[in-house]
């Protein structure tokens, strides 16, 4: 098999039921661009010391898969950008289905040499009113700023070495931080990161439709967003009692 051009990193931690329902979408728009690329690209899943099947199912459904058993997202993040193997890598989640020109539109935007990387912005559904008002808050807010989440950011595999990656000491906000500096970078060497406003990936509302709204509202905020970032106890609600 040729060396893959692009690799795309998605962290898993007990995702069996997710997996199925959101990695086809991965693999779909990966097969697209290989068809109109001409190219290979290749998937890896990092294992975050699931208590499940998430590596086994991972690996059945065609990814490769690699084990991080430190629970910080970031490090998770850069274990595996350091076992990919292409010139461009693409961070997504185990629960966020992406439309099908995703990677096709992000490979362009960096192959082209006018943008370092860039982002798809999400658009979240849950039922809750009040869920729905603090997404829109958060994607206004995102807009104003030129943030962009974890969910589907993308940059090439030497500016993210040269950056250093994503900080292995934050346990909240490390692709906020991440992206920042990207941005940074790509406007000191005249290629800007690129929102693709054009396409929308869809991640999973679980929390939003599972957790109270009040209870959103309070770990998601300006305020508490930047609070006490690499605090594992402080955090701790988001990783040893998310929802599945």
């Amino acid at each position: 098999m040729s060396q893959p051009d692009v690799s795309v990193v998605i962290p898993a931690f007990n995702e069996v039921d997710y997996l199925p329902r959101y990695l086809p979408t991965v693999t779909a728009s990966l097969r697209h661009w290989e068809h109109v690329s001409g190219a290979s690209g290749e998937i890896v899943v990092v294992d975050n010391a699931s208590t499940d099947q998430t590596a086994a199912v991972a690996a059945s459904l065609g990814a490769r898969v690699v084990t991080e058993t430190v629970r910080s997202i970031g490090q998770v993040r850069n274990t595996g950008a350091r076992a990919a193997q292409g010139r461009y890598l693409f961070f997504t989640d185990a629960d966020v289905a992406l439309p099908l020109e995703a990677l096709d539109t992000a490979v362009k935007a960096m192959s082209s040499g006018d943008s370092v990387g860039g982002a798809i912005p999400p658009l979240y559904t849950p039922a809750r009113f009040g869920a729905r008002l603090l997404c829109a808050f958060w994607d206004a807010y995102r807009t104003r700023k030129g943030g962009a989440q974890g969910v589907a950011q993308f940059c090439t595999a030497a500016v993210f070495a040269e950056l250093g990656g994503y900080r292995q000491d934050l346990f909240m906000s490390e692709d906020a931080e991440f992206f920042a500096r990207l941005s940074a970078h790509g406007r000191r060497t005249a290629r800007p990161v690129r929102i693709v406003d054009e396409l929308r990936v869809r991640p999973s509302t679980r929390r939003y439709d599972q957790w109270p709204s009040w209870r959103m509202w309070w770990w998601q905020n300006p305020v508490t967003a930047r609070l006490a970032l690499s605090s594992p106890r402080f955090w701790r609600h988001w990783y040893q009692s998310t929802v599945r």
